[in-house]
């Protein structure tokens, strides 16, 4: 059975300094804001195409932990059940995060990089 459509792409990306990327990001690349969710902001680098940054600390000496690409689809269910089938493991069942108003699970590439599977459930505006 083939896997739901890949609406869009999020790299999401760590950050200890979120008011000077803010400002790099929007005032120098002059990119879109499209989501202010206080401790990250989501801009539009391409059509479909975004970059986030979360004000986190990153762990020292695991740099795959600052990276998340996050993939965004219409139904997360439907991903999971089929990527379980094919031998996947996941960290969860996908689960509703309140505070982000988003519908995810993880998993982990062979390189050790986190993969998000997610649905917003507020979607934010887009302009295509």
């Amino acid at each position: 059975m083939p896997l739901h459509a890949i609406e869009r792409l999020i790299t999401f990306l760590y950050t200890q300094k979120l008011a000077e990327t803010a400002h790099f990001y929007e005032n120098l690349l002059q990119l879109r804001l499209v989501l202010d969710q206080g401790d990250c902001r989501i801009y539009e680098t391409a059509p479909r195409a975004y970059v986030g940054f979360c004000k986190r600390m990153q762990p020292e000496g695991q740099t795959r932990e600052g990276v998340i690409l996050t993939l965004i689809t219409p139904d997360v269910d439907d991903w999971y059940r089929s990527l379980c089938a094919l031998g996947a493991e996941f960290e969860h069942p996908p689960v509703l995060n309140p505070k982000y108003q988003i519908y995810h699970c993880f998993l982990r590439d062979p390189n050790g990089y986190r993969i998000e599977i997610q649905q917003f459930i507020q979607p934010f505006d887009i302009q295509e």
